[in-house]
């Protein structure tokens, strides 16, 4: 019996290491090719710049990240109920290769971590476009290609925020739930759990994101059995989360409460600009196509004044044009695999931060940086679309075109944004 338990965890050990990591030769080339990129891009900003992490700038030195902030305390316990312990661990290890220092260092350490989470996110998004999805290799590389040149995925791997590693935890889970229910197999107690306490307490909205793909196990809604397990599992993992979570405040709720409804208050407020506008040029298009920048004078109350970078919205017609575009992608891909479940699972959990941020306003005037908790949806839904017309060599050829000129414009677009913002560094943080 022993040997047998050790034989069983011996395996799913493996499995897992197989699930997260690259497995193939090929997939081990692209997670290569991913760091090596990402790699020159973080390592060029973490050693000549000190934007990543300067001690003295508190928050939004660009695009409202809070570097500091979140690799200091986690940010604030209301939104990230578990991730100082998390930040706490990153930050020790970064400590290691600088010496106990904040420099330029600690910095790279940082950035490398965040190159380390968003390449394993890409090859994610490659290993369920493969083996869930089953597209061509080449139409998988060309969705995944395209992926990897959002503005989400180029900032965030080299910023060290929860939005990093909330990417990768989402898309891991996603991959890992589709698993098991290709397979016909339910998700465990304890991986329901792992995956809340980790997910959740990166980002405390997200939790509601791991529980979604229960709705769609096999005949869940007619055997009451089944759906007496779900609940056991969806409570199990809750309860886990909100006992961790109210140990760190002491068992305080109604602080959490009041915290909660105070940044409501304060990230709701109406701004100047359209809503509309916000929501097409930053919460869809700001995740995908940089808009231009604009500089804003800050200081952190101590007296030191320092530039902050911020995403305008856009100014000309062909912005606007990518984003309709991909939105109308996706739109097509859901209605066409309406009765697909993971197509429903992708989603609805897409429903669940356009409520939060679109429609209740949440951070709305920045949601260009909530991009890590959805972005991975569109190539998804995108490789979806690709499946559903297989069989019809016409549109596939369209559909290659349409995202080939999708992919150059966007390459081109970010790639010069990206200039802009080294000279914004080259200016203002040397």
């Amino acid at each position: 019996m022993p040997k047998f338990s050790t034989l069983v965890v011996k395996q799913k050990l493996t499995d897992l290491l197989k699930t997260v990591f690259p497995a193939t030769k090929f997939e081990f080339l692209l997670f290569a090719i991913f760091l090596a990129v990402y790699g020159v891009l973080g390592s060029a900003i973490a050693l000549n710049y000190r934007i990543i992490f300067d001690d003295r700038i508190p928050w939004d030195a660009y695009f409202s990240f809070d570097n500091r902030a979140i690799i200091l305390t986690g940010g604030g316990y209301e939104r990230h109920p578990l991730s100082n312990y998390f930040f706490e661990g990153l930050r020790n290890f970064a400590y290691l290769f600088s010496g106990g220092k904040k420099d330029e260092i600690f910095r790279l350490a940082l950035a490398w971590c965040s190159n380390l989470a968003v390449s394993l996110s890409l090859i994610q998004i490659y290993k369920y476009l493969k083996n869930i999805i089953e597209l061509p290799k080449k139409i998988s590389l060309l969705i995944l290609f395209f992926f990897a040149f959002f503005s989400t995925n180029i900032l965030l791997s080299f910023t060290p925020e929860n939005y990093t590693y909330t990417l990768f935890l989402l898309v891991l889970f996603n991959y890992y739930a589709a698993l098991k229910l290709k397979k016909d197999e339910k998700i465990p107690a304890t991986g329901l759990a792992l995956a809340g306490i980790s997910v959740g307490g990166l980002t405390v909205t997200n939790i509601v994101k791991v529980y979604i793909p229960l709705l769609f196990e096999t005949n869940i809604f007619r055997n009451w059995k089944k759906l007496g397990n779900a609940f056991f599992r969806v409570t199990v993992s809750a309860a886990a989360f909100v006992l961790l979570f109210l140990y760190r405040i002491d068992f305080n709720y109604m602080k959490f409460l009041n915290k909660s409804g105070e940044q409501y208050e304060k990230f709701s407020t109406p701004k100047v600009t359209p809503v509309w506008d916000m929501i097409l040029s930053w919460f869809f298009g700001g995740n995908m196509l940089f808009a231009g920048f604009e500089l804003r004078d800050y200081h952190n109350k101590k007296g030191f004044y320092y530039k902050a970078l911020f995403m305008e919205v856009y100014h000309s017609w062909l912005p606007y044009v990518f984003v309709v575009a991909m939105i109308a992608l996706v739109l097509w891909s859901y209605l066409r695999n309406f009765k697909n479940k993971f197509v429903q699972i992708l989603m609805i959990s897409f429903l669940v931060d356009i409520v939060i941020h679109c429609i209740l306003k949440f951070g709305l005037h920045t949601s260009y940086i909530y991009g890590g908790h959805f972005v991975f949806v569109f190539p998804l839904l995108i490789g979806w679309l690709f499946y559903s017309y297989k069989d019809s060599p016409r549109v596939l050829s369209f559909l290659v075109v349409t995202v080939s000129l999708l992919f150059f414009y966007l390459g081109v677009n970010n790639l010069f944004r990206l200039e802009e913002f080294f000279e914004f560094l080259e200016q203002y943080y040397r």
